[in-house]
């Protein structure tokens, strides 16, 4: 994390050109162009992040701002890891890439309903077919890794 903490500051020192110990929009938007993109994004940066409500990110409010997008970061990457887990479980492994069939999701389904209550609720190979079929966009009657985050993010969230 330190060094997290100094790559921040190193950027804020780029970014700050006149050396005034503060970053504006304009100063932003010079060095971030390329990501950014526009002026009015530069702005909304700013002044999401301003907490002192000068128009400009002094050191501490950079910093900030530094720290809430790589811990944004880290969840986007916990999320990542644990969606390529939740498709591994159900997952056959065809040829060395992996795919959700109809029957690796029977499979998993089968397990998941335990009981005497959920014998009579297996679910059949059609429907399982049908499952799949909502989320497949390419029509190859399996769903990918991309499919299934799609699936999980679209059709559940």
């Amino acid at each position: 994390m330190a060094a997290a903490a100094a790559a921040a500051a190193a950027l804020f020192d780029a970014l700050d050109k006149d050396g005034d110990g503060k970053v504006s929009a304009s100063e932003l938007l010079s060095c971030m162009a390329a990501a950014l993109g526009e002026e009015e994004a530069a702005a909304a940066v700013v002044a999401a992040a301003d907490a002192d409500g000068d128009g400009l990110l002094g050191r501490d409010e950079f910093l900030r701002l530094a720290r809430e997008a790589a811990e944004a970061d880290d969840d986007a990457d916990g999320r990542w890891r644990c969606l390529r887990a939740a498709f591994g479980m159900y997952a056959d492994d065809g040829g060395g890439e992996q795919y959700i069939t109809p029957a690796s999701l029977q499979r998993m389904l089968s397990r998941l309903m335990v009981g005497p209550s959920q014998a009579q609720q297996q679910l059949g190979l059609d429907e399982c077919r049908a499952m799949i079929c909502r989320f497949d966009l390419d029509g190859d009657g399996v769903l990918s890794f991309e499919e299934f985050r799609v699936m999980m993010h679209d059709g559940l969230v």
